[in-house]
């Protein structure tokens, strides 16, 4: 055993002094809260981001392919469903690209090859048209999306509150709808109720009676309160379009991360020039910059907690180093160098980390578990987008931030350790 981590060992076991006892226990206890709240606003920061994320990619899809002429709103542009991409696009598993090479963040200008992390899950075909939804005594304005037998139904099937998916009949299109809560209770409708949606197409009025076979809710108010969903075969009747045209194309991705890469490639090399395609982020960039703004919040927050775990680890170890002046003289006068006495000092420093960060980690997970399973923190919907405070993290969210804590603090923590190179051996023996 070496000497420093020795003699270090016998100092933590030690704690005779009752003043050094108490700032060892304030510096535990600001490492264990430090990392407590690191923990927990991590989960829950990357819990909103991944919620919230899903549930607008789980209505929309991560990309849309559509004719070029499609404005930024909602009026409908045919193009034939039979192109040589679909249904063929979802068998795409990797991309190869080249981005600038990254460090921390930092981009240079030097190119390397990389590789998607996942490719593309799904396809399937979509339309919309507004229309206005009259019950005995009440209307409301309404956009009707029109959906496939190529829909995936896994995507929506958290947010069916009640009922079923849309059932497709061969031949005769479907009069089922799904509508939002939202819209059921301001309309004071239920499940098998039926109503009339009233269409305006070609400067002509046209009806169509559905009947509710399902209600959903996103908790995406702006959304909730607009969207329904109906057989495709409905709005293409309506718009007057054959049964090969759609609105368009949404494609799902596997990994979120990739969907920048497979945009690019779908639109320069997967679809003919006379259609156009953009992420969901490009097409409602509003909320996903709110969510951006969640990574600021982030690094704040780990920034903050950070320097209180510093100032209280530098002031334990001068303090601690102080107390320790008589000690140091004796090791100096016995030959010990500086940097051999500097490691003592730090290696009981480290002990006194490691203790904050086991308890910070017990308690943040526990505090994270316990919200998991039980959703003690509830939230207004209508403000958040969510009723209950997310929790999500993984295995290497808190090894980096433990490493990182670990390793950060202990580099802070050798230049106050200088103060021993300060302390003479002939006045630190006489020292009381």
């Amino acid at each position: 055993m070496r000497l420093e981590y020795f003699i270090a060992t016998r100092l933590a076991a030690s704690g005779n002094r009752n003043f050094s006892r108490m700032i060892i226990r304030i510096a535990i206890a600001a490492i264990a809260l430090s990392l407590t709240v690191m923990i927990t606003a991590t989960a829950l920061i990357e819990g909103f981001q991944n919620q919230i994320s899903s549930k607008i990619f789980g209505f929309w899809g991560h990309i849309h392919i559509t004719d070029t002429n499609l404005s930024r709103g909602f009026d409908a542009q045919p193009i034939d469903v039979d192109q040589y991409f679909y249904p063929a696009l979802d068998t795409i598993e990797y991309l190869p690209y080249r981005a600038p090479m990254s460090i921390l963040g930092y981009e240079f200008d030097q190119m390397v090859d990389r590789e998607t992390r996942g490719g593309i899950r799904h396809i399937q075909v979509f339309a919309h048209h507004p229309g206005i939804i009259k019950t005995k005594d009440q209307i409301e304005g309404i956009i009707i999306k029109g959906v496939g037998q190529d829909f995936d139904w896994k995507n929506l099937e958290d947010y069916l509150q009640e009922g079923r998916p849309i059932e497709f009949t061969e031949g005769k299109p479907s009069r089922d709808i799904i509508i939002s809560r939202q819209t059921a209770n301001r309309l004071k409708l239920k499940l098998e109720d039926s109503f009339e949606v009233n269409f305006i197409e070609n400067g002509e009025q046209l009806r169509r009676r559905y009947k509710i076979c399902g209600i959903y809710k996103t908790g995406l108010e702006e959304y909730d309160q607009k969207f329904a969903l109906v057989d495709i075969r409905q709005l293409q009747q309506v718009m007057g379009w054959e049964e090969n045209q759609v609105g368009g194309f949404e494609v799902f991705v596997d990994h979120i991360e990739d969907m920048d890469v497979i945009n690019e490639f779908i639109y320069l090399e997967a679809i003919p020039g006379d259609l156009y395609s953009e992420t969901i982020r490009d097409k409602f960039p509003a909320i996903f910059d709110w969510l951006g703004l969640q990574d600021i919040n982030e690094v704040v927050i780990l920034v903050l907690m950070l320097i209180v775990a510093l100032i209280n680890m530098v002031t334990a170890l001068m303090i601690l180093i102080l107390e320790r002046t008589n000690m140091i003289g004796i090791l100096k006068a016995l030959g010990q160098n500086d940097w051999s006495i500097r490691k003592i000092f730090l290696y009981h420093a480290g002990y006194i980390i490691l203790t904050g960060l086991f308890w910070g980690n017990l308690i943040g997970l526990s505090i994270c578990w316990i919200q998991k399973k039980f959703e003690l923190v509830r939230l207004s919907e209508a403000d958040y987008y969510l009723s209950v405070a997310p929790i999500e993290f993984d295995l290497w969210t808190i090894l980096i931030l433990n490493g990182g804590t670990m390793l950060v603090v202990v580099l802070f923590l050798i230049i106050p350790s200088y103060m021993v190179t300060r302390i003479s051996p002939v006045n630190a023996i006489r020292f009381k």
